[in-house]
């Protein structure tokens, strides 16, 4: 099985930055659909951006320029360097891998293996 692991989360202020990392192992993170997504507590589950096949990513409308999705595939990981953050971005982040066009890419239920997440926290 694929197993993932996030890393980079943190507290920050409004306007900060911060780079998540998602390492994987048992599997090759060349072969699915990359993805991430988050979840404030008493709320849904929610995209937030993808790295499909052919290297096309794609984004929520929220994140509005401020975050880019990356896979170095010599090390095995996904990366989220998000930029200029908001309290509205406080939520538990996960990294996720599956098999999806990138139109269905935002679609959590077309990622068969998730990571237990890592919390970031933007106070303003």
């Amino acid at each position: 099985q694929v197993q993932l692991v996030e890393s980079g989360g943190g507290l920050v202020q409004a306007g900060g930055s911060l780079r998540l990392s998602c390492a994987a192992s048992g599997g090759t993170l060349s072969s699915y659909t990359m993805g991430w997504f988050r979840q404030a507590p008493g709320k849904e589950r929610e995209f937030v951006a993808a790295f499909n096949y052919g290297g096309y990513t794609n984004y929520a409308d929220f994140v509005k320029g401020r975050f880019t999705i990356s896979r170095d595939n010599a090390k095995n990981t996904l990366s989220l360097q998000m930029n200029s953050l908001e309290p509205e971005d406080t939520a538990v982040y996960h990294c996720a891998a599956g098999w999806a066009t990138p139109t269905l890419s935002r679609e959590g239920k077309y990622y068969k293996y998730w990571g237990q997440g890592t919390q970031v926290t933007v106070s303003a």
